[in-house]
């Protein structure tokens, strides 16, 4: 079957786009990327999620507000850090590249833990319980990684390798990042009415359906229990953590540690599985011996 040159396809799900645009063009010539608008859509759906857990459980949504500018500040920068350190060799050159975020380069592990950092010296400032403001918070945050996966799609990145499953995605080879090519979609190499294709795990996809899924499990925590004992966050972790750290194997665009093959993804994401579990079952302990 032909598909007429067509931007994106599922072959086994018959989903066919013709023409995937990455952006719209505004006051006349300016580019906004879709992957903006869509991390900007996953921000205001975390902040409305926020407000409503505030409210719940009687607490100040204004202080929450306030956070939340500080944490989209440091967040992206941290983003930005993390990917600039892991990729060092295509920055040293030109320094001025690593402030120019329009080309991509954002990592949400440097986001999150730009996001922890800024949440601790926050509650220092304004005397407020970190752990209850996390547990408020953090089904917002996956809330908005479940959406934002979204903008990677229009991108046609963060992808995995070859694969012919069901959820098989194929695209124009001349629409990716050609350093996210490898090698085992080069040996499935498609050409289809003289246009040639890459066809991959949709990671995109699998991430922000466990994303989704993980989060009405915390809200549904976060609402029958009170914050500040650190339940949801560590839930956060575990469920976040969990996910990425298989989805992380399939994908071919990777931040590797310095020196070696291993992905730094999928070595935070095991510490953070089992450090959370770790802290989950301790804390059931520690109930069961105090209610004993």
């Amino acid at each position: 079957m032909s598909y007429n040159g067509a931007d994106l396809i599922f072959p086994h799900l018959n989903i066919v786009i013709q023409n995937l645009p990455n952006h719209i063009t505004v006051f006349g010539g300016f580019e906004v990327a879709f992957y903006g608008i869509i991390i900007g859509i996953g921000m205001l759906l975390a902040l409305f999620v926020v407000d409503r857990n505030a409210v719940h459980h009687n607490e100040d949504p204004g202080l929450f507000y306030d956070f939340f500018i500080a944490a989209i500040i440091f967040g992206v920068i941290g983003a930005r850090l993390y990917y600039v350190f892991f990729e060092w060799e295509n920055y040293a050159g030109d320094l001025m590249k690593i402030i120019n975020i329009r080309q991509g380069g954002l990592a949400i592990y440097g986001g999150i833990i730009a996001g922890v950092l800024t949440a601790v010296v926050f509650c220092r400032i304004r005397k407020y319980p970190l752990l209850k403001l996390m547990d408020c918070y953090m089904p917002g945050v996956i809330l908005a990684q479940a959406i934002g996966r979204w903008g990677n799609f229009f991108n046609c990145e963060a992808f995995g390798r070859y694969t012919d499953s069901l959820l098989a995605m194929r695209m124009k080879l001349s629409l990716v990042n050609q350093s996210m090519v490898a090698e085992s979609h080069l040996e499935n190499l498609i050409t289809d009415a003289g246009v040639q294709y890459i066809q991959a795990h949709p990671t995109f996809l699998y991430e922000s359906c466990w994303d989704l899924m993980s989060f009405f499990i915390l809200y549904r925590y976060v609402s029958g229990h009170e914050p500040g004992t650190g339940g949801t966050t560590l839930g956060y972790f575990l469920l976040y953590g969990t996910g990425r750290f298989f989805i992380e194997g399939l994908r071919t665009d990777q931040l590797l540690i310095p020196g070696t093959a291993i992905p730094v993804s999928q070595v935070l994401s095991f510490i953070l599985v089992v450090c959370s579990a770790g802290l989950i079952l301790y804390s059931r302990y520690r109930k069961k011996k105090a209610a004993g």
